[in-house]
This record gives C-alpha cells, structure tokens and sequence, in this order.
C-alpha cells in the first residue's frame, strides 16, 4: 500500500489495515502494525515542513479517542505518540507525516534533491543520526507522455521509434531514434505544434470574453491575438509564494520592452489558479492581470483563466520554453516541465526539483546556483536580473537565428537532445519500474513473510523491541586498542551489553564522507567475551589507514533479520 501526504488523512490507512489483521488473528495493535506496516510505502511530496497536516490532541481525542481504546485497545498516550515527535509532550500537535512514517515500512521523496530536503525534514525522528543516514531514499516522478503528447507529436515519435516505444521503453532505443529524425521534420512538427496552441488559446480567450460580457470590438481582438512564429513562454502552476510566478514581472518595464522587441518579439501565456485561502496567491495574480490589461502589454501576453487540465495539455504541447521559478528547495519535482518534453519544449527553470538533477547546458537553460536562500528578497531581485539575462542573451536570440531555410539550427539542436535524453528518462514507465524494484516486489516479499503464521514474525519483532527498550541504557563502551599495520588500521573495541543477545545489535566502524565520498559503515566482529565482565565483549575491525585514526567512531546499532534501520527502531550509541 501506498501512502501520499497530498492527501495526509490516507495515513490513517496504515491504522485500519494494522486492526483488520490483529482483529483476523486476535493480536495487539503493536504485533499487527509490526507486521502490516513492512507492506506499506510513505511517499511524501512536500518539501516544507508546514505541507504536513498536523492536529490539535483535542481534535484527535474527539475523533478518534473511542477508536484508538476500544478499536485499536491502546491508550490515546499511545495513539498520539504515533503522531508526534517527543510522545510525552502534551501540547505537540499530531503530524499525519510522522504517522505514515512509523506506519510503513519505507519511505521516498520525489526527486533526487527532494530525498535529501526529506532527510532534513526528517531527522528530528532519527536524533544522533547522521542525516544522510536517515532513512529516506527518492524515486524522480515521471510522466505519462501518451496524456500529454500531441498528435504531431506521437506522429513524430511513432515514426522515429515505433508505436509501443512506451512500452518497456529503453533509453537508448528512443535516444537514436529521435536522433535521426532531420532539422527540417523536426521545426516543422514545432511549426504546427506552435499554430494550433495559438489557435486555440485564441477561442479559448475570445469564449472568455464572450462569456463576460466584452465587446464585441474585445472579442474580435482576442480571435487574432499571437503568431505562431514569435517565441512563445509559458507559465502555467497553483499561484503560491514560493513558487515566486510574479519573479517575470519583477522589472515590468523591462519585460514590456522584452517582449516587445519589434526585431525579436516574444509573447507570454499564463494560466493558474490560487488556493482559495491562499490571500497572497491570489495578490499575485492580480499583479499579471494588471500588467496583462495594459494596452501596450495586451499584444504580448494574455492570462488564460479556468486553469485545467486540457488547458495544462494545450500549453505543454505548443510552447517553446517552458518557466519554473519556484525558491529552491521547494519544488518537490514540478512534472509540469517533463510534459513539454515529449512535445519539443525546452525548459527554462531553477535548479530545484526534477531539473536540478536533469539540467545540462545543452537541453535547456538554469537559474541558481544550486544553493538554498530561503526567503532573501535581495536573492530574488539578483535571480529576476539573471532570468531577463538568460532570455535577452541566450533564449531569445538563438531561437531567432536561422539558416537559409529559416530554421533556427542550434535551437532544433537543443529541442533534439533534450527530446532523445530527457523524454524516456522522466517517463511514468521509468518511474513505476523503480517503484517495483526499489519498493513493490520488496515490500510485498517483507510483508508476506510477516504476516505468515498468524503474525509470529510481528510477535518475535515486538519482543526484541522491547528486550532492546529494557536493556539499552545499560550498553556502554569501554576501552579501544588500535594497532596500523602497512595499510590498515585495526580496531579492538570492548563493548557490554549487559545480557543483551549480542544478535540483537550490530557493532559498526563508522566515518563521514570526506569530499562528496562515501561514509565508511564497516561491521566489527566479536573476537571473545570480556574474561573480567559478564555480558561484555571485544569486537574487531580492519579498515583502510588512508584515513586518519581520529576518522573513525565505533557504534551500536539495533539488528534484527528483515528489520529496517533506522526504519523501524531509531536507536543509536556512539562511542565517545
């Protein structure tokens, strides 16, 4: 089972499932959620920490207080503790998030940079853990390129690849295939793709107007608005603050004289809709509409109302460059650029979400520099600059310079490249077959195993959790030999465990990636027992002396077969 906080009360499933089972084998809610929970997926796709449905322990009580004791049989201490951060304090809201978390049995973002926003957001859970250990890995979105292709577009596509080339799709297949198809095909295929968005934005606007009571005079004007030969921009989301859609209109003088250049002109299509209780969203706008109604604007730039999906999939099929500005990092992907891959669009974006793992030079443009500046003003003045540069210097002109038969030849090249390299990777087939690698087909196997037999191995894991509960504030560290030897470095650590199962945790060597390198994770081996203290033992490990001695830390971990940690039990010593 899936869980997406988009809609954060589907963490609540992870409840039920865990009651149908204990309910089916007559077992504690703790045996049955240790068992089910292996078979469920958290996908987040928020990247603030705000994005997470949180509710007041009052709320929770009046709701489901009687669901948590008599259906459930556990305290509502208990049931909320699953929702929070510190179980004991009394205040602290419940997080729907922090419940799909301990509900599952693994969790993603969804992109690479996501992944490791997630691991932030996250890491209070895991306290003493080096983020990047915390246990929150990524698969990039994708998108069904069959919903948002045109009919020009799958003519193309199916000429150069095939009809099934989504079907099982391989990159490198679909790469060569693009790759062969001419300059000329190719800006012809953007030619009519450019004149049917400008069609129908033109119905569509002048239906508006219609149906607003305009003048005839308005109407007539919106019917012949736009060329399909001028370079066309779109931009086209939910209004919100942080995706900054108003960082265009930062200098409007400045795009006005963009956009009407009368040797390379530009113009600008819009779409969007505020939350309704999104007061700023809705401010921002305002903003376009105004610029919009200017007389010396109107030519250039129009606002498409009623944001939908088939608007979504005329934009994504007809425009040249594709805008997304959002503040970094907190576009958790943003797909809407991968849909104007499969069309020809180029995309414009900041490095954040999908683009900041996609983008090189030579597919598209970049804003950033790959750094976080939260809510700097002064940061989004210096990003506006730089996005009127990319457009002035580098966007327009090139789709402006043509060959002989008017062709832009380094634009097509581009459009070409991107098309053969992005197109299959950022694809829905791509996506689901590292969902079932990476999370379907294991969790299925996880969550068979444990619920085999009414449930023992959810048993044999609550047990162990709690010998770990009784027994852990009594492990220590005692004394460390350390012997290098040519190239390795030899570590003899004592270590008690007083009457713990020495099976029930694992001894690690541990050191930081230096330099963008891999963290050093080596397993130590128990030599013997500790001749004067019971329950102690001496654990050694080699590792390579290429790093200094002070590098390395020994560590306990819990340990149990088929048990994800620090998944599913968060505990941690470090020698000190």
């Amino acid at each position: 089972m899936k869980i997406s906080p988009l809609a954060g009360h589907a963490a609540f499933a992870v409840l039920e499932r865990a009651r149908n089972f204990m309910q089916q084998n007559a077992l504690p809610f703790e045996v049955a959620l240790a068992a089910t929970r292996a078979g469920n997926l958290f996908t987040t796709h928020t990247a603030v920490a705000v994005g997470f449905d949180r509710f007041t322990p009052a709320l929770i009580e009046q709701y489901l207080g009687h669901y948590a004791t008599e259906r459930l049989g556990i305290s509502l201490h208990d049931f909320l503790a699953l929702g929070r951060q510190n179980p004991n304090n009394p205040s602290e809201s419940f997080n729907m998030a922090y419940l799909a978390l301990r509900g599952s049995g693994a969790a993603n973002g969804v992109s690479r940079l996501h992944g490791q926003v997630s691991r932030q957001l996250f890491s209070p859970l895991f306290p003493h853990w080096p983020v990047d250990e915390v246990p929150i890995g990524h698969v990039t979105n994708g998108v069904h390129h069959p919903t948002w292709d045109s009919a020009a577009a799958d003519e193309l596509w199916t000429k150069a690849c095939g009809k099934d080339r989504w079907l099982g799709m391989q990159e490198n297949q679909e790469q060569q295939g693009i790759r062969r198809v001419s300059d000329d095909n190719i800006w012809q295929f953007r030619t009519a793709s450019s004149k049917c968005l400008v069609e129908y934005a033109r119905e569509r606007l002048a239906r508006h107007y219609a149906a607003a009571g305009a003048s005839t005079e308005t109407i007539e004007e919106a019917k012949h608005l736009f060329d399909p030969k001028i370079l066309t921009l779109g931009f086209a989301r939910r209004f919100a603050t942080y995706k900054r859609p108003n960082l265009l209109l930062h200098d409007p003088e400045r795009l006005l004289r963009l956009l009407s250049n009368t040797q390379r002109p530009v113009q600008l299509m819009i779409a969007g809709k505020a939350h309704p209780a999104d007061k700023e969203g809705q401010a921002l706008i305002k903003e376009w509409i105004q610029f919009i109604r200017r007389p010396e604007v109107r030519p250039h730039a129009i606002f498409l109302s009623d944001y939908d999906m088939q608007l979504t999939e005329r934009l994504v099929q007809g425009v040249d460059v594709w805008l997304n500005t959002p503040r970094r990092p907190w576009e958790a992907c943003g797909t809407s650029g991968m849909k104007v891959l499969v069309n020809g669009g180029l995309n414009l974006s900041e490095l954040d979400g999908w683009w900041a793992e996609a983008y090189v030079p030579d597919l598209g443009w970049a804003l950033g520099d790959g750094k976080e500046h939260g809510n700097d003003s002064n940061w989004d003045a210096a990003e506006a600059e730089a996005l009127y540069e990319r457009l002035e210097r580098e966007v327009i002109p090139e789709f402006y310079t043509r060959n002989a038969k008017g062709i832009p030849v380094a634009w097509v090249k581009r459009m070409r490249e991107s098309m053969s390299r992005l197109t299959p990777h950022f694809a829905a087939d791509r996506t689901v077959r590292e969902y079932t690698e990476q999370h379907y087909l294991p969790a299925a196997i996880a969550c068979q195993s444990r619920v085999a037999n009414k449930g023992i191995v959810g048993k044999q894991i609550v047990d162990w959790r709690h010998s770990l509960d009784q027994k852990w504030a009594t492990l220590h560290f005692g004394s460390t030999k350390i012997e290098t030897k040519g190239k390795n470095h030899i570590f003899e650590v004592q270590v008690g465990l007083h009457g713990l199962d020495p099976k029930a945790v694992r001894v690690e060597l541990y050191a930081d990636g230096v330099n963008n390198g891999s963290r050093v994770r080596q397993e130590m081996t128990i030599l013997h027992p500790l001749a004067d203290e019971i329950g102690s033992f001496i654990y050694s490990a080699t590792v390579s002396a290429e790093r200094p001695l002070t590098d390395y830390t020994a560590r306990v971990l819990p340990h149990y077969d088929g048990i994800a940690v620090p998944f599913e039990n968060s505990r941690i010593l470090w020698q000190r």
